[in-house]
């Protein structure tokens, strides 16, 4: 658990940038690709930015739902994950400020309920490909860099590719309030933010 002593640590704070700059990158990388037609292009951007960062920042969550999962399993104390939560969700809001500054037409950067099923369907597809992607993540915490983030960047992408169609694929709740708080379109914004217990 986290003593107050800890507060005052520099190792504390450095997690707490790790996850706000990881997040910062991933959702700008993916953001960034979802200007380009198609969901190929976001879901191997999200796929290679999830394996660079494990293999270069030693695998922050930069995902609230992962953040989530590791408190359901008492790996986090409540208070490391709440501030890791805001760190997520301050990283996504700053990235999506900036894409949506850059890019002309910012409707790809939220994520939506598509016509090819409902609300529920969205909300199934979209539980099951964040269920995986932690499943990913609990399975490869011991692992090496390399093959940790080969795991996470294939599923990020698997995940993305299958629940895309359905949902958007965004399997992280930053990834999608960051384009909802900027743009202010809070369509189904309910169903990125389902995301599995424990994995």
């Amino acid at each position: 658990l986290l003593s107050p002593q800890e507060l005052r640590s520099g190792r504390f704070w450095r997690g707490v940038l790790v996850e706000v700059v990881a997040t910062l990158i991933f959702v700008g990388v993916v953001l960034g690709a979802s200007a380009a037609p198609g969901l190929l292009a976001p879901a191997l951007a999200g796929g290679l930015a999830a394996g660079g960062l494990v293999c270069s920042l030693g695998g922050p969550q930069a995902n609230p739902a992962l953040t989530l999962a590791l408190l359901c399993t008492r790996k986090l104390s409540a208070l490391r994950g709440a501030v890791g939560v805001l760190a997520q969700c301050a990283g996504a809001t700053l990235a999506s400020a900036a894409a949506h500054a850059a890019l002309l037409d910012d409707t790809s950067l939220v994520t939506r309920v598509s016509a090819v099923g409902t609300a529920g369907t969205a909300l199934a597809w979209e539980t099951f490909a964040t269920f995986q992607l932690a499943l990913t993540a609990f399975a490869t915490a011991e692992h090496a860099a390399p093959q940790a983030g080969l795991a996470l960047g294939s599923s990020v992408t698997a995940g993305a590719l299958a629940a895309g169609p359905f949902s958007g694929g965004s399997m992280n709740p930053a990834r999608s309030l960051g384009p909802a708080i900027v743009t202010g379109v809070w369509d189904d914004h309910w169903v990125s933010q389902g995301h599995p217990r424990v994995p």
